[in-house]
């Protein structure tokens, strides 16, 4: 029984935060208007993460960046990318189709003006605003998230070619990583005051059709994400080796998908996929690259939630998400919070600070977007686990075809 406890004590705060939307939304839906009282408990909390979220950017991407080795089994990293970037596109594209037909938000708007215009900057402009800044300053501001991101990649990058010299650096990029990664632990702890705040505030200004929207975006996202499990994963192991593949996959993938359901925990779920990758007849060499890096920067799950929050967000604010600049913007921001995002912590959060601020949306919708993570987080994850197994099998299949060349 103990052992038990320990194995769900990760659902505790989750659960919590679930339940402090819920009586939010239902406190709100009852007070109506007398439920703006609750409003600045709300605010305190959104700022406390705005003002957490720059610095912690900064230092664990850059610290994660200054400690990578890439000069070893280059030609299964270059394979695990391109099986990563592949995977990563399907599901994109999959849940863009998805919520086209069935829209996540519809029927609520919300009548928050967005910080800056969504439809009406061309490509190439838009291009410019998401990847730079004009001054450093400007940097140091949590709408402009994917110039900060860039940076960091530099900053890591240049102590990771410093070498010795800059060790010392790196050490205390690591040190901050530490300290911020304790400060939204600290922030965390009145989470569920501050979702509670937001959501009886939201629930007094829409009424029941806000909450009706959110299981709406979750029954989506369920329903869609469990059949792009069943027909994509089925899909790929037939790629990496026919049906012999297939029933492999399905055979031994069950450890690591019920581990992953279980712990929410993609570092938690590395042993049981690793013994389930190699009991699928994978190389050592290769699972022993693949799931680990994997746990890191492959997660579908997360690219099917991060399609279906830009289309949440785009259809509450009465937006129109068919844009050929929108499309490829929805695409590419989703494929890079499912790797580039999941190497660092605290990536979910972040990934929806930089589709918030990609698309100029108001601060106020941080908290709208990571009630849905927390929701569709143990399908996700099992996702993210599974969907590693998988792609070793075709880093395994494309290494050998090359070398059959």
């Amino acid at each position: 029984m103990a052992f038990n406890a320990r194995r769900f004590k990760v659902y505790v705060f989750p659960a919590a935060l679930v339940f402090s939307i819920l009586s939010g939304g239902l406190a709100g839906a009852f007070l109506g208007p007398r439920a703006l009282f609750l409003k600045p408990f709300g605010d305190i909390f959104l700022n406390l993460l705005l003002a957490a979220v720059v610095p912690l950017v900064f230092f664990s991407i850059s610290s994660a960046v200054s400690h990578l080795r890439l000069d070893k089994l280059l030609k299964i990293l270059l394979t695990m990318l391109a099986a990563f970037l592949f995977t990563g596109l399907v599901a994109a594209i999959f849940m863009f189709v998805i919520v086209r037909i069935f829209p996540p938000a519809q029927g609520v708007l919300i009548n928050l003006s967005p910080q800056g215009p969504v439809n009406t900057i061309h490509l190439s402009d838009q291009l410019v605003n998401m990847l730079s800044v004009p001054d450093f300053t400007e940097l140091l501001s949590h709408k402009n998230m994917l110039p900060l991101i860039l940076f960091s990649l530099l900053v890591g990058l240049a102590t990771a070619s410093a070498g010795d010299k800059g060790r010392p650096f790196a050490v205390f990029l690591q040190a901050g990583t530490e300290v911020f990664m304790h400060v939204i632990r600290l922030i965390m702890y009145y989470a569920p005051i501050g979702f509670f705040a937001y959501f009886a505030v939201m629930a007094a200004d829409l009424g029941p059709r806000f909450l009706t929207s959110y299981v709406r975006a979750i029954c989506i996202y369920y329903v869609s994400a469990s059949i792009y499990f069943i027909l994509a994963f089925t899909w790929y192991a037939w790629l990496a080796g026919g049906i012999l593949r297939v029933k492999l996959f399905w055979g031994h993938v069950y450890f690591p998908m019920m581990t992953a359901f279980a712990t929410c925990s993609s570092a938690a779920s590395i042993p049981a996929n690793l013994q389930a990758t190699r009991n699928m007849g994978v190389a050592d060499d290769i699972c022993e690259t693949v799931v680990p890096l994997g746990a890191m920067l492959h997660k579908d799950g997360s690219v099917l939630g991060a399609v279906l929050k830009i289309a949440f967000l785009f259809g509450i604010f009465g937006l129109s998400l068919s844009g050929p600049a929108d499309i490829l913007s929805a695409i590419g921001i989703a494929i890079l919070v499912g790797t580039v995002m999941g190497a660092i912590p605290s990536g979910g959060m972040l990934g929806e600070m930089l589709i918030i601020s990609t698309y100029g949306f108001p601060s106020q919708t941080l908290i709208m977007i990571a009630a849905i993570s927390i929701m569709i987080d143990p399908l996700a994850t099992m996702l993210n686990v599974t969907g590693d197994s998988v792609c070793s099998m075709l880093v395994e299949r494309w290494i050998k075809k090359e070398g059959a060349r």
